[in-house]
């Protein structure tokens, strides 16, 4: 990468180190469940704002991104530049809509979702904020450029921000960078998936007075031990049950039981036939409950899509992969560890555009309320995205 924006983005970096830490101990501790990250948004586009942003410029559009243009047009379809977009999301795993717990302890900093992605986006709007205070080398770029602090990334939120974010600007875009977890990873191929919600309904009735009449939970067991035994075409497909609940007390017959499922896949056929496949054994399951059993119903509703890798031009993406390699190489000290993955450059993906995910920080624990990250690391992780800004 070029010398002088090494040593630009490096020496912004140490200056804001200390500024840097303490945003994301304020940003930290605001609760941003996905679906729900009002408070998260209306802090960030305030934020901006005050760090030289024009008040037209910043938007929160329907979906609840914060949407920042630099070099663009007011409007989505107002101007003709090609636009290059840096992202991070703003909700985290957890349902809280308290302040969330903070504690620091050995130089790290310890939240919910500290890392995944509220570091990540710290440095994503301080970045912009160098930008906004450098316009000649913006106007250099020769590209207009969007700032997003997106919504609902995480489990059930699908990606809402993102998808909403491509259907205003998506023919326009023609490369897309997330910023999310640690350093040194980057990921360049999109993981896909189908959640889906699986559900028994029955009469219930007392566990003595009613025995013998159709249980929701044990009829949900055989389902769950069905869709577990889907034979998984194509190499890499995975599936996974993550939760059942249903019933009420130890002596009443369950009316009801839902369990939440997924699979998934790098490749949207495989996505495609696992559904096919999925509904063939619900279907049939359906019948056989239908046969033997009055009163039962058996559903199957889905619940989000996540749209894996589609017809992406391999030498524009290796160009990007190859370019976003080196800034991490030359500002962490570390070789990239490219990896596949589920994040919001899922949706670029799978319309044909360039994107991947860059890491910027140190920790672990992700989606656990003991989540970390080093404190140490922020300056590495904000001059890796300015650098990643400048080097486009």
């Amino acid at each position: 990468m070029r010398e002088d924006i090494l040593e630009l983005a490096r020496s912004y970096a140490d200056e804001a180190r200390d500024e840097e830490a303490d945003l994301l101990r304020e940003l930290g501790r605001i609760p941003a469940p996905s679906h729900d990250e009002g408070r998260r948004a209306a802090f960030v586009r305030s934020w901006l704002v005050e760090a030289g942003a024009h008040d037209e410029d910043v938007a929160i559009d329907a979906a609840g991104n914060v949407v920042l243009r630099l070099g663009v047009g007011a409007t989505p379809d107002d101007g003709s530049r090609d636009l290059v977009v840096y992202a991070a999301h703003m909700d985290v795993v957890f349902p809280d809509t308290e302040p969330l717990p903070l504690r620091e302890e050995g130089g790290r900093l310890y939240a919910p979702g500290i890392g995944d992605d509220t570091a990540n986006l710290v440095g994503l709007m301080l970045a912009a904020r160098w930008l906004l205070r450098h316009p000649e080398r913006l106007a250099a770029l020769g590209h207009g450029v969007l700032v997003v602090a997106n919504t609902c990334e995480e489990g059930l939120g699908n990606l809402k921000g993102t998808k909403e974010l491509f259907s205003a600007y998506g023919e326009r875009v023609r490369e897309f960078v997330t910023f999310d977890t640690h350093l040194p990873n980057l990921e360049g191929e999109a993981i896909g998936s189908h959640r889906w919600r699986l559900r028994v309904t029955g009469p219930g009735g007392h566990s003595l007075h009613d025995y013998g009449r159709p249980n929701a939970i044990a009829l949900m067991a055989q389902l769950v031990g069905r869709v577990l035994a889907i034979e998984l075409p194509g190499e890499g497909t995975t599936c996974n049950v993550g939760r059942i609940e249903g019933g009420t007390t130890i002596n009443s017959i369950p009316a009801a039981c839902e369990a939440l499922y997924e699979y998934r896949s790098g490749s949207n056929d495989v996505l495609d036939e696992m559904r096919a496949r999925l509904e063939a054994v619900v279907g049939a399951f359906r019948d056989e409950v239908a046969a033997a059993c009055e009163g039962v119903a058996v559903d199957l509703e889905l619940l989000g899509v996540r749209p894996g890798t589609g017809p992406v031009d391999p030498e524009a993406q290796a160009a990007l992969l190859a370019r976003c390699a080196d800034v991490i190489r030359h500002t962490s000290g570390r070789e990239p560890n490219v990896i596949q993955g589920s994040t919001d450059a899922n949706v670029p993906l799978s319309l044909g555009i360039p994107a991947c995910c860059v890491g910027t920080i140190v920790g672990d624990g992700m989606h656990t309320r003991g989540e970390w990250i080093e404190l140490a690391s922020l300056p590495a992780g904000l001059a890796t995205i300015l650098a990643v800004m400048l080097e486009a």
